[in-house]
């Protein structure tokens, strides 16, 4: 032990250690009382008081009694007639020498007492923020292997650790590995420590100190294992999460393949039937047809025929989506052309409804994918046209707003309720009117997607007159991100 560690207050001296700074200290006091006056009991007195105080607070209560004994011994040698002997010649003197000893290690006791409950105080303080910070980073919700490392390193210093080794695993592997936090070298004491809650066990904690270093107390082992224990309860909140996590996928994915088979058996038997009983008639020998109403079915199964493969194409788009394949390929694009392309190409399915396109001028270009935003429009347009009576209106407008364009797509139909605006947006919602209300329930999923991968947002309001305004904004950008 060094002599910074023999002189830092409230250390456990052994009693070697204790005896050596009882003797060095009163040897002090003896050589500054003879040095400054050697007839003066007095100064030796006070000198010798000094050292009982200073034996005690750096080596505590060994120490402190142990330098009380010398420096009455030497009280009684030094500064008592006959001088250089352990006998007095008068009786005040040896009255003085034991009241000295007394009051020397009472002093001494007092002393070493307080500096032991300030040290003790001073270290659960210590134990309070260290607990304190690692519940904190355990629960902080970052990932895992991160907290642990940071839980680790947080007890090096403390412990004063060479390293810090963490082996912890969980049910499904989640965290499989011993990390060790520290530094290589030659190893002294160490302390290993389970990392469990009860009977279910996550790994170890292992803690290693320096050779030479002091070994581990219990105060030690107990604050360990407390850490231990935070450690245990940050791998279970894991665990849990993960199966949680699971379970709500389990669940998403059982609502979805229900929501797709409702959707699918709805939505393509609607066209199948058509389209059957189009070829079915055209085939009949019972009835004869005129050229006027075999165009008429052939146009029906067409359209039928269009149908499901905008259908199909929404799934496959979908899919995509969820497999993260949606690729960008972006450009400057006008989205003034944009806007008339689409009108135009959709002119067949918009017979029922009319179209106004409200397009400010001079709109800056937008750096987006044109066939993708295309799609999105596409989509709105079909979901306002479907809503809105016959012989309604849907409206197209685009402008500026801030630093980006605003587009907004309104039609006059009954609206949707403001409790399920956000809902609408999830793949194959389509309210609680479903087996009435027209579409898939991809539409507004697949724009969703669409938009907010190019950095963009959208959402739906209602309109004064009745109706639902569809608005979506994407960024203005010179060039890509």
């Amino acid at each position: 032990m060094s002599v910074r560690d023999l002189l830092h207050p409230g250390r456990r001296a052994t009693p070697v250690q204790a005896a050596t700074i009882a003797l060095a200290l009163s040897a002090a006091a003896t050589g500054l009382g003879l040095l400054i006056d050697r007839q003066g009991d007095v100064i030796g007195v006070s000198f010798y008081f000094l050292a009982v105080v200073l034996a005690s607070a750096s080596g505590g209560i060994r120490a402190g009694v142990i330098a009380a004994v010398l420096c009455s011994l030497g009280f009684t040698f030094f500064f008592t007639a006959p001088a250089y002997a352990l006998r007095v010649a008068r009786v005040q003197d040896a009255v003085a020498a034991v009241v000295f000893l007394v009051v020397g290690s009472v002093v001494g006791l007092l002393v070493a007492r307080m500096i032991e409950e300030r040290e003790r105080a001073s270290e659960r303080e210590r134990d309070a923020r260290l607990l304190g910070y690692l519940a904190t980073k355990l629960l902080s919700g970052e990932p895992l292997d991160r907290v642990l490392d940071d839980f680790a390193s947080a007890l090096i210093e403390p412990f004063g650790l060479l390293r810090c080794e963490l082996s912890a695993a969980t049910d499904d592997e989640m965290v499989a590995e011993t990390r060790a936090i520290g530094q290589e070298g030659a190893t002294g004491p160490s302390q290993t420590l389970a990392i469990s809650i009860g009977n279910v066990s996550f790994g170890a904690l292992t803690a290693v100190r320096p050779v030479g270093a002091r070994p581990f107390t219990s105060d030690d082992r107990e604050l360990l294992e407390a850490a231990a224990k935070q450690a245990a309860f940050a791998l279970e909140r894991a665990r849990l999460d993960t199966q949680v996590r699971g379970a709500e996928l389990d669940s998403e994915t059982s609502r979805l393949r229900a929501a797709l088979f409702s959707s699918v058996t709805h939505d393509l038997r609607t066209p199948l039937a058509s389209i059957k009983a189009g070829v079915s008639s055209l085939l009949s020998d019972e009835v004869s047809y005129d050229p006027a109403q075999q165009r008429e079915l052939l146009t029906t199964v067409l359209e039928e025929t269009d149908r499901m493969n905008r259908l199909v194409g929404n799934l496959m788009d979908l899919s995509r989506i969820r497999a993260g394949a949606l690729v960008l390929a972006r450009e400057p694009a006008a989205i003034d052309e944009i806007v008339d392309a689409v009108v135009a190409r959709m002119r067949p399915r918009l017979q029922g409804v009319s179209v106004r396109l409200n397009v400010r001028p001079d709109l800056p270009d937008v750096f987006v994918d044109p066939v993708q935003i295309d799609q999105v429009l596409t989509n709105l347009l079909e979901n306002a046209a479907a809503h809105s009576p016959a012989g309604g209106e849907v409206q197209v407008a685009a402008s500026s707003y801030r630093d980006a364009i605003q587009v907004r797509v309104a039609d006059k139909g009954d609206g949707i309720p403001e409790v399920e605006r956000e809902r609408v947006f999830e793949a194959f919602y389509r309210g609680d009117a479903a087996p009435e209300r027209p579409g898939s329930g991809l539409g507004l999923a697949i724009a969703q997607a669409i938009v907010v991968a190019h950095g963009g947002r959208i959402w739906i309001e209602g309109a004064p007159g009745g109706g639902t305004v569809v608005v979506f904004e994407i960024p203005v950008k010179v060039g890509p991100a």
